[in-house]
């Protein structure tokens, strides 16, 4: 069983950064892929971004510009650094990984924007 643990969220005003941690209890060297994703109070949980082993980052477009997403030099971490905040962005940030074609995903750590 994979166990996602993400961290770092917090309350932070309008223009700041905040920079989101997960860490996989087991090595990823064949996951196609980890990502964030966010839910915002009443709404549907959409993509925020999501790093492959190959290839290049993919970001949703309310993100573009602010958000860079990465993974750590342990295989099994990825990173979500947030720039520019808008209270917008406010919501419960989820980690999700792929491993054999099964999807884990994390409990959430909560980001909140005041204005």
């Amino acid at each position: 069983q994979v166990q996602l643990v993400e961290s770092g969220g917090g309350l932070v005003q309008a223009g700041g950064s905040l920079r989101l941690s997960c860490a996989a209890s087991v090595q990823m060297f064949s996951t196609s892929v980890m990502g964030w994703y966010r839910q915002a109070p009443g709404k549907q949980r959409d993509l925020v971004a999501r790093i492959f082993t190959f290839g290049t980052p993919d970001y949703a477009d309310f993100v573009k510009g602010r958000f860079t997403i990465s993974r750590g030099s342990a295989s099994n971490t990825v990173y979500l650094q947030m720039n520019s905040l808008k209270p917008e962005d406010t919501g419960v940030y989820y980690c999700k990984a792929t491993l054999g074609g099964i999807d884990y995903w994390g409990k959430g750590t909560l980001v909140t924007v005041s204005s």
